[in-house]
């Protein structure tokens, strides 16, 4: 059965790094024998500078149509402030997001062997680190309504932004929780602020309840995301699966993010349960660094081997470009983002080197 990958590489550093991955890709169907069509297309700033729209509705078909979307990153100071708000380059993600139905946000956050020393922790605390985030992708306060900028009367100005979640959207993303943790160490931790938000109120409620019915074999456990944002930090390693919502969920991974060592490290998959998933590093557009060739492109190419698990069948093709990628850390491989002492640093193209060699020996 023929597979197909529609790859969006979008603004900054994202064509640099999709390039390795795309090597990757390229790697796997010459060898394979695996049929996998591979097509293009515009997103974020480079589509509103050819279409005048961050994301066309011809884009987001091609995308419903494939098995999986590989994405790169979005934005950067060419656009901040010189369009409408709903055509900035991030709202083409966000509306891809949207019409994909990808509301389940799998983001690891997994300390290397090689890496232990990189993280702002000491390695007692990080070494062995295995986080899985599920974070809820397509609601919450940054899609809830109403919100805007009005005046009032006095002339003052007021911002505002709705935080909301139904029953159905939180049970949905927490029965995603609990599967992915029976593949796992079998715990998961329900993250939101239920001592002062009616919506954390619902979300430990719906929680709490879908466990007892349908998953009493998985332990849960509630915390508070100020107190989680404080565990990261203090004992990260009591951690097995997070379920929370996507403003916190946002903030608490990127924080995980930093425990090993780089953002540029991280992949991450959204997945709608019966459609294409979407996989992106995690990490953003980088503009001070783009167009130099050294930006780190592991996450890119860890977000496909995620994409081989998730959505192509092919999970023993997952393991190989994961184990690959731990190889090169052993081996010294740094970009400089992770450069250590002693290592052999390289730029982008130089990972992507050196993660096919490895492939190419196993």
């Amino acid at each position: 059965m023929t597979k197909s990958v529609f790859i969006l590489a979008g603004d900054g550093i994202g064509p640099e790094i999709i390039a390795e991955a795309r090597r990757v890709l390229d790697y796997v169907i010459a060898t394979t024998g695996e049929v996998i069509t591979v097509t293009d297309g515009l997103v974020g700033g480079a589509s509103y500078d050819v279409h005048g729209e961050p994301l066309t509705d011809a884009t987001l078909d091609q995308a419903i149509a494939a098995n999986a979307v590989l994405f790169g990153a979005i934005g950067g100071p060419k656009w901040d402030g010189k369009t409408d708000y709903d055509k900035r380059p991030e709202q083409g993600l966000l509306n891809l997001r949207q019409g994909l139905n990808a509301f389940a946000n799998l983001r690891s956050a997994v300390c290397f062997p090689a890496m232990a020393d990189a993280s702002s922790l000491k390695r007692e605390f990080i070494e062995g680190l295995d986080i899985l985030f599920v974070r809820e992708l397509m609601g919450g306060v940054y899609f809830g309504q109403p919100r805007g900028i009005d005046t009032l009367a006095d002339g003052s100005r007021v911002g505002y932004n709705t935080q909301r979640y139904t029953d159905w959207e939180i049970e949905r993303v927490a029965r995603v929780a609990f599967e992915m943790a029976r593949k796992r160490d079998n715990r998961v931790t329900s993250v939101e602020k239920a001592n002062v938000m009616e919506s954390g109120v619902l979300w430990r409620e719906v929680v709490t309840a879908l466990q007892a019915s349908d998953y009493p074999d998985v332990a849960l456990d509630h915390m508070y995301a100020d107190n989680c944002a404080m565990q990261l930090v203090k004992q990260p390693k009591q951690f097995d699966v997070i379920l929370t919502d996507n403003l916190f969920g946002d903030l608490l991974s990127d924080a995980a993010a930093m425990l090993t060592g780089s953002l540029g490290m991280l992949p991450s998959a959204s997945l709608s349960g019966d459609g294409p998933g979407l996989y992106e590093p995690i990490h953003g557009s980088a503009p001070d660094i783009a167009g130099k060739g050294i930006a780190n492109p592991i996450a890119t190419v860890l977000s496909l081997a995620m994409a081989f698990r998730y959505s192509l069948g092919m999970k023993d093709m997952a393991e190989r470009i994961e184990n690959a990628v731990s190889t090169v850390l052993k081996n010294g491989i740094r970009t400089g983002d992770i450069m250590d002492e002693g290592c052999t640093k390289v730029n982008t193209r130089g990972m992507g080197d050196a993660i096919l060699a490895e492939l190419e020996k196993n």
